[in-house]
């Protein structure tokens, strides 16, 4: 940092240009010393911008290095890495963190500024490009750039994910999750998507009336490289309940090998653009349905009263506990549900060992009509289990009215007051 300026003035200017809660997390790869000298001055400057967690002295590129062995867990916000050392590796190390770690800000740092070689760093997946020696306002510019992404970030759509998962085979997983995923979007106006991840023979855009489309999830996920929201858009089908869909394959099709974290990654990337995202989960406990049930918001267990499928979802959610899922995030949804059925609510819940979170009434001639007609809010009518998954979907989209919104403002302006 050319003619480095004096700590109070360095103060004053970042905070004139900082605006993200929090300090940024900076990991280094390579960095020369008189630049790491440099940019340790800069931290110790402006703590509240910026704090050093780890200087990396090599590019660790080799196959058994994972991604967070470059930039941490949970990814660190900022990476500057030295494009003089090894040019090759340093490209390699970039393209692996912006795969594997797209939160993470990646800062090149070189003396060269060829404009060839900043257009071949940002094709590796650079957001800067630092010309030696950093200069200071250089540096916080470019902070302060990552800062406002990761404040804007924030205050966009952050969706509730809820994932349900089925006892066994034909509980009605489907059903319940379209038909909750419309109500959503057209009773409450929620931006709501529900994704169909069954890896084969999926319902969900059947029960939508949805019979033609082009792209299924699986290969949304298979191209997380260049995710954005026109990407988005080719892959998503929309209902005309307002909801959206990301179907599944129509058929079989060979099993897909999805490089690791291109579930979580797509998750995350669909959050900032829905309040909801309802998941429709294969009746299984399989890596890929585990690593998204502990990232997910709640998970719906699905069963019907009979004895086969409580048991399963009491073993079900015993296995989930051990594997340290919380006992809170789970909540047992009885489908199909008799109040004069032949096993009592207190004897399903000892079978299953936790209380009914949700009773669905069984009126399978409506729900068949609804899925024969594409359209589950307007071909339920006003019939009971209409007016009982819009209590279940009021229960989660319903917006606070005008006076608990100003109620809650100024409970906000009166804390940060204090």
């Amino acid at each position: 940092m050319n003619g480095m300026a004096s700590k109070d003035e360095l103060t004053t200017s970042a905070r004139d240009h900082y605006s993200s809660p929090g300090p940024l997390a900076l990991v280094t790869l390579c960095l020369d010393g008189d630049t790491l000298g440099l940019l340790k001055v800069f931290v110790e400057s402006v703590p509240f911008l910026a704090r050093l967690r780890a200087i990396l002295p090599e590019y660790r590129i080799e196959e058994q290095n994972s991604v967070a062995d470059l930039v941490g867990d949970p990814p660190a916000d900022v990476c500057l890495i030295d494009f003089d050392k090894d040019r090759r590796k340093a490209e390699t190390a970039a393209e692996r963190i912006h795969a594997g770690a797209p939160e993470t800000a990646i800062f090149a740092v070189s003396a060269k500024p060829e404009s060839e070689l900043i257009i071949q760093a940002m094709r590796c997946g650079c957001n800067e490009y630092l010309v030696k020696p950093i200069d200071r306002t250089q540096l916080l510019n470019a902070m302060a750039r990552v800062g406002g992404r990761r404040k804007e970030k924030k205050a966009h759509l952050n969706a509730l994910v809820l994932a349900f998962l089925g006892a066994k085979g034909g509980c009605g997983v489907t059903t319940l999750v379209t038909h909750l995923g419309a109500l959503l979007a057209s009773s409450y106006s929620r931006k709501t998507l529900v994704v169909d991840l069954h890896p084969d023979f999926g319902d969900a855009a059947l029960y939508l009336g949805i019979t033609r489309f082009r792209y299924n999830v699986f290969e949304l996920m298979e191209n997380t490289d260049r995710l954005d929201a026109e990407l988005l858009q080719g892959f998503v089908v929309h209902h005309p309940s307002g909801l959206d869909l990301l179907p599944a394959p129509e058929g079989a099709e060979p099993v897909r090998q999805l490089f690791p974290g291109a579930l979580a990654q797509t998750f995350e990337f669909l959050r900032h653009r829905y309040e909801f995202i309802l998941v429709d989960l294969r009746p299984e406990l399989s890596d890929s349905n585990l690593e998204l049930i502990r990232s997910c918001d709640q998970l719906y267990l699905i069963t019907v009263a009979e004895v086969s499928a409580l048991r399963n979802v009491g073993r079900q959610a015993d296995s989930l506990t051990r594997m340290d899922i919380p006992p809170e995030k789970i909540r047992v949804v009885v489908n199909r549900y008799h109040k004069r059925g032949l096993i009592a609510d207190g004897q399903i819940e000892k079978v299953i060992r936790r209380k009914i979170y949700w009773k669905v009434p069984n009126q399978y001639n409506e729900v068949v009509k609804a899925i024969s007609g594409g359209n589950p809010v307007a071909q339920l009518g006003s019939s009971e289990i209409l007016q009982n998954l819009m209590g279940w979907a009021g229960a989660l989209g319903m917006k606070p009215s005008a006076e608990e919104e100003k109620k809650e403002s100024r409970g906000i302006r009166s804390f940060w007051s204090r």
